[in-house]
């Protein structure tokens, strides 16, 4: 085995998916030590997506202070340029949930510092954003990023305003001409691995709006500011965010970035392989191998496995799938591309009693995979 590439999903709450391509990487060469092993850690979009690329792909992580998910408050920013000219920012660095603390308040929480980063970065002169979705206290629709990037928001006086949650429906006239314009050349790409709707039963403030403190008045009243928000950006922007899955995203987040910017909204893996080349890594390469907290029926939509499986089944490479669980009606994965799926859970233990084992039950699973491995090819 000369070539292989560790392509793994996080096991949520258990080990991020640099610590999986660690032990899988420290497995490998003790088998194959002349094995060219190249690690890509995975980046879902929420936190740790930067630090994600950047231990892909190498570049720059660059701090800024911004606006925080209250409006006036200050905080530590960050984003990542990667080689190519590409900065990628996590709306975690600047509205994450874990910021408010016991403040949760997603009627008056905002982006506007995520919109700063935004602007950071193109007056560096990138020609492309990624910006990742997830873990965010907002419910702003993205109209805090887009004012913080020149979009007008203009009130029945004619007064432009920056919209929270609460003022999504004071919303009259959306002038999209005025965005920076160190940003209007530039690729943005929005990392969306949800297609929940703008608003309604699924829509952001119903499925999301509690865990970001919002009671059931609150969520009804978000729902409905969102609707109308919803038809003002489909008269002035041209776009019905609430046909686009995934618009309901980190708070409306993926619909404004539609709306706003004209973005296209794509699923994390896909975004991460687009990044990394993943189709010129494949050649050469004897092995990929990738793998998830659990496979199941719901992974076969376009998950990380499955979605390297395509690519890599294209060229003629072999999948193997290391997870921390195996589910029902899995066996489409194969078709997709996946050789093998093997669950680290050696003693069929309860997640509480496998989570404390998990790292060394995973090196052992791969340490068994590669044993089997040599004696078949060597």
């Amino acid at each position: 085995m000369k070539k292989v590439i560790l392509i793994p999903d996080s096991f949520k709450g258990t080990m991020s998916s640099s610590e999986i391509c660690q032990t899988m990487k420290s497995v490998i060469l003790r088998h194959y030590p002349d094995c060219e092993v190249i690690s890509i850690p995975v980046a879902d979009g929420g936190e740790g997506s930067v630090d994600a690329f950047l231990d892909a792909v190498g570049g720059e992580k660059i701090y800024k202070e911004v606006t925080g998910p209250y409006p006036g408050e200050k905080v530590k920013g960050y984003y990542g340029i990667l080689p190519g000219n590409v900065a990628v920012i996590e709306m975690a660095a600047a509205a994450a949930l874990p910021m408010v603390g016991d403040r949760k308040d997603p009627s008056k929480t905002t982006t506007y510092g995520v919109g700063e980063l935004m602007i950071d970065a193109a007056r560096k002169g990138v020609s492309k954003i990624i910006l990742g979705l997830g873990g965010s206290a907002t419910n702003d629709a993205a109209c805090g990023l887009a004012s913080a990037c020149g979009v007008g928001f203009y009130n029945a006086k004619g007064e432009k305003f920056t919209p929270l949650g609460e003022s999504m429906d004071e919303v009259v006239r959306i002038d999209t001409s005025s965005i920076d314009e160190s940003l209007k050349k530039v690729e943005i790409v929005t990392m969306c691995d949800i297609d929940n709707p703008f608003y309604g039963p699924e829509g952001a403030p119903a499925i999301y709006g509690p865990q970001k403190g919002a009671d059931e008045a609150m969520v009804k009243m978000l729902d409905d500011k969102m609707r109308t928000l919803a038809e003002v950006m489909k008269r002035d922007c041209s776009v019905d965010v609430q046909s686009i899955p995934g618009s309901g995203a980190a708070g409306g987040m993926g619909g404004g970035m539609a709306a706003y910017f004209k973005s296209k909204l794509q699923m994390g893996i896909e975004t991460v392989l687009e990044t990394v080349h993943f189709d010129d890594l494949l050649d050469g390469t004897d092995f990929v191998y990738t793998g998830e907290g659990k496979i199941d029926g719901q992974s076969l939509r376009g998950k990380v496995v499955i979605g390297v499986a395509r690519k890599a089944k294209a060229k003629g490479v072999k999948v193997i799938a290391i997870v921390g669980d195996i589910g029902d009606n899995i066996e489409n994965a194969y078709s997709e591309g996946v050789t093998g799926i093997f669950s680290t859970n050696r003693v069929a233990v309860p997640y509480k009693e496998a989570r404390p084992r998990a790292k060394s039950d995973l090196a052992l699973t791969v340490d068994n995979l590669l044993r089997y491995q040599k004696a078949i090819i060597g």
